[in-house]
């Protein structure tokens, strides 16, 4: 189950996205930090997830900068 729906993060400002991208790789180089120190991650799966959702909002981002740009 993802993180966030694709849905929830269109609906976010700008100012939002960026937020939830510093908290999701927060969170994903501690996830990193724990495992190459050895010790024992209690989701593994969180890792694949945090990285997917982090593309999923910077796609998003990317996607209506674009759109922006065009209609200038």
């Amino acid at each position: 189950m993802p993180i966030l729906r694709i849905k929830d993060v269109r609906d976010m400002s700008s100012e939002e996205r960026k937020e939830k991208i510093v908290e999701l790789r927060t969170e994903l180089a501690r996830l990193r930090t724990m495992v190459k120190a050895g010790g024992s991650v209690d989701n593994p799966s969180r890792i694949r997830e945090l990285r997917k959702t982090i593309a999923r909002i910077l796609t998003i981002e990317t996607e209506e900068r674009q759109t922006k740009e065009k209609k200038r």
